[in-house]
């Protein structure tokens, strides 16, 4: 079993750091709890994939998608926050105008999960009362839904559900069935799931990194296995029972932020967000 968190959401997390140092305020998120607890070689700003002005289209992406899911927390009446594929995620850590009043359960692999609750204790912060870490072994099949309702989750009022960086890593039918899924969730509860859009949709410019990412994916076991047009992961939503399914490329989650400077930002468009509600 995998002990280690998985490269792409220690390199997240890093970048989600990087963002504090390289980018000028206002930032998106303030979050340097990530690097804190993947603990990374000293010199590790200097990495390929850290490099400042190369990484910035994808680092400026992840942290407004970031930002955008959490400010759904604050503009909704919802106090469950389920991420699924949690990473190292660090609301419950970092939002203290929030994350108190909400009950968050992390989804993610038994490994890296028992490796997270570790760095948490080793690094001071602990787990809070309202944290769940929920450990799935979706590879061996294990049922997710009754995990997290074993782990408390109340399935009769409304959550919000993150799925970020993930459905890539799944196939057609395993992304259908998590929307299946979650589309019986209680009146009131939103989804975002972020998606990889074909490559032959993506402009130009992005295109080589996103297919050098796909490459390097593949090379360390974890290919990408699912691509969606707008349409049909709009289509995908409404299909498994949705009221509403809205996409979001992330040039328009950015842009959200214009007030904040970042609306002459490049960013990746190589991925895109559902935003799908009961």
């Amino acid at each position: 079993m995998n002990v280690e968190p998985d490269p792409s959401a220690v390199r997240t997390a890093l970048w989600r750091a990087l963002h504090l140092t390289v980018d000028p305020p206002p930032h998106l998120i303030e979050d340097a709890i990530g690097r804190d607890l993947a603990a990374p070689e000293p010199g590790w700003e200097q990495r390929g994939d850290m490099h400042p002005e190369g990484t910035a289209p994808y680092r400026l992406a992840i942290v407004a998608r970031t930002r955008y899911v959490e400010d759904l927390l604050v503009d909704a009446p919802i106090a469950q926050y389920v991420l699924l594929g949690a990473g190292l995620d660090t609301f419950a850590q970092r939002r203290h105008d929030r994350a108190e009043e909400v009950e968050v359960y992390e989804i993610d692999q038994p490994g890296p999960q028992e490796w997270k609750r570790r760095r948490l204790d080793e690094t001071g912060l602990g787990i809070a009362e309202n944290l769940h870490l929920v450990p799935v072994d979706f590879e061996g099949g294990e049922d997710w839904w009754s995990h997290l309702v074993d782990a408390g989750f109340d399935a009769a009022a409304p959550a919000l559900v993150s799925s970020s960086g993930v459905s890539m890593y799944l196939t057609h039918d395993a992304n259908a069935a998590t929307l299946d899924q979650l589309a019986h969730l209680a009146p009131g509860s939103i989804v975002a799931m972020t998606f990889m859009v074909p490559f032959d949709l993506v402009d130009d410019a992005d295109r080589p990194g996103l297919v050098a990412a796909a490459s390097g994916a593949a090379a360390s076991g974890t290919p990408w296995l699912s691509f969606y047009t707008p349409d049909e992961m709009a289509s995908l939503a409404t299909s498994a029972g949705f009221a509403e399914a809205t996409v979001i490329p992330t040039e328009d989650i950015v842009a959200h932020y214009a007030d904040q400077g970042y609306d002459q930002v490049r960013v990746s468009g190589g991925e895109a967000m559902l935003l799908a509600r009961i």
